[in-house]
């Protein structure tokens, strides 16, 4: 990113290949939609070109990269009050061939469940999940690009890993 911000744009690209399926798990498990996923992570690129001379070099790159994601989340949002959709995930794609369907119809169930109970959690604690246990980031850098100490972060997880236990519990005595 310094390269970058010194002006070698070519460098840009090599960020954008390292870093944008990191982005699209953020986003995707944001909004749960694809087209609006790819379309935040270009936003989130043109936004560092754009802002690149405020990069100091002296944090993590990734805590920025995430900052600047958060922010254009929040600013799409506020522009297109449209509510998120509930569709869920369809998880069989990720799971490989098993010999044994009966444990492949299990995890999807599983995975449907936990897609769903975290749709139901509120954006402040599905972005920390998202951030924390899909991203795995370090909680110093989700203090940083939270704008907390990391101490709040620890919090703050574990709240909303109470919550989404909460709620996948509910869900499994609905279903």
């Amino acid at each position: 990113m310094i390269k970058v911000r010194d002006g070698d744009l070519d460098k840009l690209g090599l960020l954008f290949e390292r870093y944008k399926k990191p982005l699209y798990g953020f986003f995707y498990g944001l909004t749960r939609e694809r087209d609006l996923s790819e379309d935040l992570i270009q936003n989130t690129f043109m936004r560092i070109l754009k802002y690149r001379h405020l990069f100091r070099g002296e944090g993590d790159f990734r805590a920025w990269l995430f900052h600047i994601a958060r922010n254009v989340r929040h600013d799409h949002h506020r522009k297109d009050k449209t509510k998120n959709q509930d569709d869920v995930e369809d998880w069989k794609d990720r799971l490989g061939n098993h010999e044994n369907r009966s444990v492949e119809w299990v995890r999807a169930d599983e995975h449907e469940m936990l897609s769903m109970a975290l749709a139901r959690l509120p954006e402040d604690k599905r972005e920390i999940l998202l951030l924390s246990k899909f991203q795995e980031n370090k909680y110093e850098v989700i203090g940083q690009i939270l704008g907390c100490t990391e101490s709040a972060v620890k919090v703050k997880v574990f709240r909303a890993m109470q919550e989404l236990k909460t709620v996948y519990q509910q869900l499994e005595k609905i279903m």
